[in-house]
């Protein structure tokens, strides 16, 4: 499945995309190896981040040293702008991965921090779509700028009210772009069961019926964002790992290549079985309705002439014969030939 706007519906076939973030730790084999088992588990689509030392964190960051729940002021290996930066792809390395994906058959994507790498993301990586970090949903200048590269916009909404995604919604719309995906997020990494609100999935989609609506997790493992599936979301997007305990900072809240098979292949069969909102008894279905539903029968030996009393009757399968509803219609009425314990009444031996 590529990616094309047209395809990503609410309730419709999920866009699997393995964000690899810094995950690949600047190491360009690694990250080889890492878009090779998103392609063997199925994912639809890789996607980096395009961030320099100079366009994610300001001077003051680096002079505290401290990142998150990573306190790079206690460690001497390495600073937080040392490790930034390594973890960085420069232009040549991100062109290569995009070239690498094409090479292999799946989509490549990435999240821009500044309009020089919207810029290079658009006119020279060619993306699909631009994907908007949670942290820039209330950036409206950059969404502005973005929004009007006109291609479609893949929009993140943790740490963010409801006030807060209308107004970034409305700036995207009024640079005259409408090529929107939502996708409820919860910047903590990990959540808890209890701060993941898939039901913010449903209040999204109720919200802005206009747009799709997906599915950014942060959590551990692969059962939440099956639930995600089954609630309609149409976009996954989940870290991507080779292993949980490699140096970095999202490997932890990752998906292996295990668990990233099971969202994916668990996805599609999740979204086949959700099926229509109209109650339809299946081909198959009708199939079986004489061999599993129960016909009236005697529940004993009937005499030829009695009047038939509801003691008489019981309801068994195969279902051939006449329905268990129609048994009021059979109380009453007279016997014209005998009938064995367990044989089906039919219509013709009753007057």
């Amino acid at each position: 499945m590529k990616f094309r706007l047209h395809d990503i519906n609410n309730f419709g076939r999920p866009y699997i995309i393995a964000e690899l973030g810094a995950n690949h730790n600047g190491d360009l084999n690694l990250a080889r190896k890492m878009i090779d088992q998103a392609v063997e588990c199925g994912c639809n689509c890789v996607k980096f981040q395009s961030w320099t030392k100079d366009s994610i964190f300001a001077r003051k960051v680096y002079k505290e040293n401290f990142f998150l729940e990573d306190d790079y002021r206690n460690r001497n290996d390495y600073t937080l702008e040392s490790i930034v930066e390594e973890y960085s792809l420069s232009e040549t390395e991100l062109m290569d991965m995009r070239n690498y994906c094409i090479e292999v058959g799946i989509d490549f994507a990435s999240t821009p921090f500044s309009e020089q790498e919207v810029d290079f993301l658009v006119n020279e990586l060619k993306a699909p779509f631009i994907k908007v970090a949670s942290m820039d949903l209330n950036n409206y200048p950059f969404l502005e700028y973005i929004a009007r590269k006109d291609l479609p916009i893949m929009l993140s909404t943790g740490l963010s009210t409801l006030a807060e995604i209308d107004q970034a919604i409305n700036v995207i719309e009024n640079a005259g772009n409408k090529k929107l995906m939502i996708l409820h997020c919860v910047s903590v990494y990990p959540p808890s069961d209890s701060l993941v609100n898939l039901n913010n999935i449903d209040m999204l989609r109720q919200n802005y019926p206009d747009y799709p609506v997906g599915f950014s997790d942060h959590t551990i493992g692969f059962e939440i964002p099956l639930a995600a599936v089954a609630k309609g979301a149409c976009v996954i997007e989940k870290h991507f790992t080779l292993d949980k305990n490699m140096e970095g900072w999202d490997h932890k809240v990752s998906a292996t290549k295990d668990e990233m098979s099971i969202i994916v292949n668990g996805a599609q069969r999740i979204n086949a079985a959700l099926g229509s909102f109209r109650r339809t008894v299946s081909e198959a279905e009708k199939e079986k309705i004489q061999a599993f539903r129960r016909s009236i029968v005697a529940a004993r030996f009937i005499p030829a002439g009695k009047i038939i009393e509801r003691e008489d009757l019981d309801l068994k399968r195969p279902g051939t014969g006449i329905e268990p509803g129609q048994i009021w219609l059979i109380v009453g009425k007279k016997l014209l030939k005998d009938v064995k314990p367990d044989e089906l009444i039919e219509w013709s031996c009753i007057s």
